[in-house]
């Protein structure tokens, strides 16, 4: 070390002029140490760059700016490509972003510099299912669970999986679970109520409901869920007051409107359901199964023309809507179509309404 610096020093100033020290000058150790000396240097800033990158990505993402932040963790990764925490965060804020199949990408990356990254697997789960490749979550969300059985997110996003999947029994029991981790989870107990409800288990349906409040009373779908489930139980005046609920939390929720409306509907009340079908597609205008519930209330008010419109509404915006055939087909049958009656009633069977069938059979059939 102390010949190297009296090396250069004295190539420095010997002569009335600079002199510059060539590589023959120096020994074979003294260039591994300045080769050493450089590339270390470059190192630090490299991960210097990376960690600013890094930081600058994190705040973005806060801000819920995700193509910057996506960026930046990208320029952070680049700077230093085995920076396992800018990966996990570029998946993650690509998942937010909707950009699920960038995120499985990333992921995979990660996870092949770590294979036992529980957190990893989990957000990949997150984008295989945002892609609709269940199998892939499936597996993703089981190995997270393997890797690390205390975390209750992937009990809970694999119960929303087994819940989409219509594997209602398996959906309790991952949401069950996740609930044992973190019992103050809202959205456990709701989804876990929608899993009995489909089962049709009504009370502990609506037993879990009411849990879900208690942890969040500002959650309206949850206060729309208790209203559904209590009409189904036909305790119409309490589904009403728990869509005035929602209503009073989410002023713009059309469903609560729709669900509020169908339950006026049963009630006999069809002013205050055309009231509320028609408030709900002022907030949604595309949403057809109101459209068809306005035709039904206006075919009970005999108003056939109104249900003649709403219900080539609610087919306009969806032509595969069979319910919508039906009561077409009425309102043409009241305003003396009955050909168009019985196309109407004919394309409804053909959708498989067994309503259609039956006016078809008893009205158009040979």
């Amino acid at each position: 070390m102390k010949k190297l610096k009296l090396l250069l020093l004295g190539c420095l100033i010997l002569g009335a002029s600079p002199v510059f020290c060539q590589e023959d000058d120096l020994t074979p150790a003294e260039i591994q140490y300045r080769d050493s000396i450089a590339a270390l240097n470059e190192t630090n800033a490299a991960v210097a760059r990376s960690q600013e990158a890094y930081n600058k990505g994190i705040t973005f993402f806060q801000e819920k700016n995700y193509k910057a932040a996506i960026q930046q963790f990208k320029t952070s990764i680049e700077a230093d490509p085995n920076f396992t925490a800018a990966f996990y965060n570029k998946g993650v804020v690509e998942n937010e972003d909707n950009q699920f199949n960038e995120a499985a990408k990333t992921l995979s990356s990660l996870i092949a510099k770590k294979q036992n990254y529980a957190k990893a697997y989990f957000q990949r789960g997150r984008a295989f299912q945002g892609m609709n490749n269940y199998l892939a979550a499936e597996k993703d969300y089981k190995t997270a669970i393997e890797l690390d059985a205390t975390n209750p997110k992937s009990y809970y996003n694999f119960g929303t999986l087994q819940f989409l999947q219509q594997n209602y029994e398996e959906a309790i029991v991952s949401f069950t679970k996740t609930i044992e981790l973190d019992n103050n989870m809202a959205f456990a107990y709701n989804d876990r109520g929608s899993s009995y409800r489909m089962k049709g288990n009504y009370a502990k349906a609506l037993a879990d409901y009411e849990e879900a409040v208690k942890r969040n009373p500002n959650l309206a779908f949850v206060l729309n869920n208790i209203g559904t489930t209590k009409k189904k139980m036909k305790n119409y005046d309490a589904a009403i007051a728990s869509f005035n609920r929602a209503i009073s939390l989410d002023g713009k929720f059309y469903l609560a409107y729709a669900n509020r409306g169908a339950t006026q509907m049963a009630k006999g009340r069809i002013d205050d359901a055309i009231n509320d079908f028609k408030k709900c597609l002022t907030i949604e205008p595309k949403y057809a199964l109101a459209y068809n519930n306005l035709a039904a209330a206006f075919l009970k008010k005999k108003q056939y023309q109104e249900a003649l419109d709403a219900a080539n509404k609610a087919i306009n915006i969806d032509k595969s809507y069979a319910s919508a055939y039906v009561n077409r087909g009425l309102a043409k049958e009241m305003l003396r179509d009955m050909n168009g009656a019985c196309e109407d009633w004919e394309k409804a069977k053909d959708l498989g309404s067994e309503t259609g069938n039956s006016y078809y059979a008893q009205n158009c059939g040979m």
